[in-house]
């Protein structure tokens, strides 16, 4: 289910699909980890970017996880602000709150995707 786009490069192209449901992440496998935008949770999740939003918060004000290594701001051309980037530890975590079948099946699938 997992399509890479090139193996050559640090950062590779995942593809996460379920049913109608597309979500690219960037696969950044040196550091055995994928990125993705809180445009992408909502898509992924199907809910609303404000739940999304709380999650995270949530996720770093509880210590689930450490703010400083799971985000990073990436400049995108054509953009006023830049743009925030969570690792897979955040995607995981907000799937684990979202407690959605989806989340299900892409923890699944993260599980297997080669890094």
């Amino acid at each position: 289910m997992a399509k890479v786009a090139s193996k050559s490069e640090q950062k590779e192209l995942v593809i996460f699909k379920a049913g109608k449901k597309e979500v690219k992440l960037r696969g950044d496998f040196r550091n055995d980890t994928m990125w993705t935008t809180q445009a992408d949770f909502v898509q992924l999740y199907g809910v609303d970017q404000s739940v999304v939003s709380r999650h995270i918060r949530n996720v770093f004000k509880d210590g689930e996880v450490e703010e400083k290594s799971n985000m990073q701001k990436m400049h995108i051309a054509n953009a006023d602000k830049p743009v925030t980037l969570y690792s897979l530890d955040i995607i995981l975590a907000v799937g684990y709150r979202t407690n959605s079948a989806t989340a299900i099946r892409f923890r699944q699938w993260a599980g297997k995707v080669p890094r």
